[in-house]
């Protein structure tokens, strides 16, 4: 029997719409487009806004307590991104351009100093070429936290000013960049939900590789909890080793962090890395929601912020039940469900930390 060519595209299509979807393929194109894509453009505003507050600023159009504020923006939304830290972001040095801890030397006040003294009028370009301890968040918390800078100084505020305002640019062009990475045509979100490409053979290898960077992530939460808590120095606390102690913002970093994790498992519809566990993974899935639920509730109960947590032993003892359950929800990620996905771990970022 002859076919038409139109009869035959007809039947392709037909064919085509049948076949089933991949379902490696719908969660990490459905993750792209609900989770990550939309991270990834808060903070290229957040990291805009930031810029702008930093020149406002400086130009005598905002008060301090706005561009604290627009900072704590900008670092709520990198913490939010650490879960989702794949591609561009995990390559090239960038993200030690954002950030810099832990911080175990106070190496950020030091190094600030150190280049200030050597370029007192320092440019953009004088910080693109600078060390990554003094290009990023950290840095710019030091300088509109630190209680040894004085902003409402006129004198102390034209030595800090120019840095701060690089800072801001600094940022801006890196999450833009980042960004346009990702947007591009053949840029990371491409690369997600379309296969074969130049990064992934198949669906499964960007799944495997979503989970890897959101365990690790999980795994970071717990670093930057128990630093400070003293789980590396024989339970000696050490909260000038907590990420953001300046602005006291360390649990609220967590908070972002740990609710974009949830995302990824989750999913913005229900679509994330769950929607793989077939009915007979019931039991697990209800498991590892719960403990979402229960380091949320944990965290959000912690009424003072971390470093007065730190000082006496019934803090302390909130602090360490949290890490407990945060500890128990990065090893159901890291064991069970990568097992029941068939995922290798491998290499650990925080490993040998």
């Amino acid at each position: 029997m002859i076919r038409s060519p139109l009869t035959l595209a007809l039947l392709s299509l037909a064919l085509a719409a049948c076949s089933p979807v991949d379902p490696q393929q719908a969660v990490s194109s459905a993750l792209t487009d609900g989770v990550l894509l939309p991270a990834y453009s808060s903070w290229a505003e957040a990291n805009g806004q930031l810029a702008q507050s930093g020149q406002a600023f400086c130009a005598d159009g905002q008060t301090l307590s706005d561009a604290r504020q627009a900072f704590l923006a900008a670092q709520s939304a990198w913490a939010g991104l650490q879960p989702l830290q794949i591609g561009p972001l995990a390559e090239g040095n960038r993200a030690w351009q954002v950030q810099f801890w832990p911080d175990k030397k106070n190496l950020v006040a030091r190094q600030v100093q150190a280049l200030l003294k050597s370029k007192p009028a320092l440019t953009p370009a004088d910080l693109d070429k600078a060390s990554v301890v003094v290009q990023g968040l950290t840095a710019y918390e030091y300088l509109v936290y630190d209680p040894t800078i004085d902003l409402a100084n006129a004198e102390q505020k034209a030595r800090y000013c120019p840095l701060l305002v690089a800072i801001g640019q600094h940022q801006r062009a890196l999450a833009a960049d980042v960004l346009e990475r990702w947007q591009a045509k053949d840029g990371m979100a491409a690369q997600l939900q379309g296969f074969p490409n130049q990064r992934y053979a198949e669906a499964a290898e960007a799944v495997a590789e979503l989970l890897r960077t959101q365990v690790s992530a999980l795994d970071g939460l717990k670093k930057k909890l128990g630093t400070p808590l003293g789980r590396q120095s024989k339970g000696q606390p050490q909260p000038y080793q907590a990420e953001a102690w300046r602005s006291q913002a360390s649990l609220a970093n967590l908070a972002a962090g740990l609710a974009s994790a949830e995302r990824i498992w989750r999913g913005a519809e229900q679509d994330g890395i769950q929607a793989l566990l077939g009915s007979e993974r019931n039991e697990l899935k209800e498991r590892i929601d719960a403990a979402y639920s229960d380091t949320r509730q944990r965290l959000a109960a912690l009424q003072r912020p971390l470093g007065e947590l730190l000082g006496d032993q019934a803090g302390r003892g909130e602090l360490n039940a949290l890490y407990d359950s945060l500890n128990a929800l990065h090893r159901l990620h890291e064991t069970e469900l990568a097992n029941s996905l068939g995922i290798q771990m491998g290499f650990n970022a925080h490993d040998g930390d």
